[in-house]
C-alpha cells in the first residue's frame, strides 16, 4: 500500500499560517489546539503519529509536545474513528438521567462495543467527560452537532440520519476560513 503524504493544501497551510500569526513569536505553540483540529478533520478523522510529527513542525515544536496535548483531550483521535463519531457523556448528570441506556443502545443497534467502530466503518460509539449541557441531559455529541434530552426514538432516528448521509461529521463541519 502506498503511503500518503501528510501535508495541508495550500488553502489549509495559510490559514494554519494565519493562526499562528495571532501569537506571538516564540508562543506560537499557543495555535496547537484549533491546528490539531483541522489536521485531524484533514486527514481522517484522527491524528496518526505521522499527523502528529507534521504539526509539530508546521509549529516549529517537538512531536512530544504535540502527542501530550492530543493524548489528555478527548477530542483528539488516536486511532481510526467512523464517519459518525458518537460521543455520548457519561457524567453524572447525564448518567442518571439514561445515557448508560444510550450507549447499551447503541453498541445492540450497531453490534459493537463502547471504543469500536462498525464494520462499515461509518459509527464509532464512544463515552466523554462533562459536554457541558447538564440541563438538557442525556447528550450525544457527533461532530459540532449536539443531541440532548436523547430517548432511544431519538438516538435510532440519529442513526438513520446520519447513515442517509453517509459522511463524515467533525468538530471541523464549522468553517475556520470565516473566523479570522
Amino acid at each position: 500500500m502506498a503511503q500518503v503524504e501528510i501535508k495541508f493544501n495550500e488553502e489549509t497551510l495559510a490559514l494554519v499560517h494565519k493562526m499562528i500569526k495571532r501569537y506571538p513569536e516564540g508562543k506560537h505553540k499557543s495555535a496547537l489546539l484549533p491546528i490539531l483540529h483541522i489536521a485531524q478533520a484533514e486527514f481522517g478523522g484522527w491524528l496518526s503519529p505521522e499527523t502528529m510529527d507534521y504539526v509539530a513542525s508546521v509549529l516549529n515544536i517537538k512531536p512530544i509536545e504535540v502527542y501530550e496535548v492530543a493524548s489528555f483531550y478527548s477530542m483528539y483521535n488516536l486511532k481510526p474513528v467512523g464517519k459518525c463519531l458518537l460521543e455520548v457523556c457519561r457524567t453524572s448528570s447525564c448518567w442518571t438521567r439514561g445515557a448508560e441506556d444510550v450507549v447499551k443502545h447503541l453498541e445492540k443497534k450497531l453490534g459493537i462495543k463502547e471504543g469500536e467502530t462498525t464494520k462499515d466503518g461509518m459509527f464509532t460509539i464512544k463515552t466523554v467527560e462533562c459536554l457541558g449541557s447538564c440541563g438538557t441531559a442525556p447528550l450525544l455529541q457527533c461532530g459540532a452537532s449536539y443531541h440532548e434530552n436523547l430517548t432511544l426514538e431519538k438516538v435510532d432516528k440519529l442513526l438513520e440520519d446520519y447513515r442517509a448521509a453517509g459522511k463524515r461529521r467533525s468538530y471541523t463541519d464549522m468553517d475556520y476560513k470565516n473566523t479570522l
